[in-house]
C-alpha cells in the first residue's frame, strides 16, 4: 500500500505560480512511474505529466508542455509539479498518482492515488 498525501494549491492570478508536492509512503518500492492528474469542475480527470523511476525521462500533455514541470526526490519520497504561466483554464484539483512501469497517461493504469489539491487560477 502507498499512501500519496498532495500539497502547495491555491488562488493565484493568471500568469503566477504555484509548485504541487506529493509525499509518498508506505511501500514505495511498488511505485515506478509518478503522475500528475488534474479534474476541472464538471469535467473528466486528464493527464497532466509523469516521471519515470530515475527520473531520466519525463512526459507532459500538450497543454501543459513549457509551462509545468514534474520532478522527484526519491531520498526524500517527494514528488513535485512545478507550474508557470498559469492560466483559467489550469484551475482544477490536482491529484498525485503512482503506478507500475509501463503507466502511461490514462489513469487507469495509476493503482495508488493522493486526495488532491485544489488550484485556482483567476483571470
Amino acid at each position: 500500500q502507498v499512501q500519496l498525501v498532495e500539497s502547495g494549491g491555491g488562488l493565484v492570478q493568471a500568469g503566477g505560480s504555484l509548485r504541487l508536492s506529493c509525499a509518498r509512503s508506505g511501500r514505495t518500492f511498488i511505485t515506478y512511474i509518478m503522475g500528475w492528474f488534474l479534474q476541472a469542475p464538471g469535467k473528466e480527470r486528464e493527464f497532466v505529466a509523469a516521471i519515470t523511476r530515475d527520473g531520466g525521462y519525463t512526459y507532459s500533455a500538450d497543454s501543459v508542455k513549457g509551462r509545468f514541470t514534474i520532478s522527484r526526490d526519491n531520498a526524500k519520497n517527494m514528488v513535485y509539479l512545478q507550474m508557470n504561466s498559469l492560466k483559467h483554464e489550469d484551475t482544477a484539483v490536482y491529484y498525485c498518482a503512482g503506478g507500475p512501469t509501463g503507466a502511461t497517461v490514462i489513469s487507469d493504469e495509476y493503482n495508488s492515488w493522493g486526495q488532491g489539491t485544489r488550484s485556482t487560477v483567476s483571470s
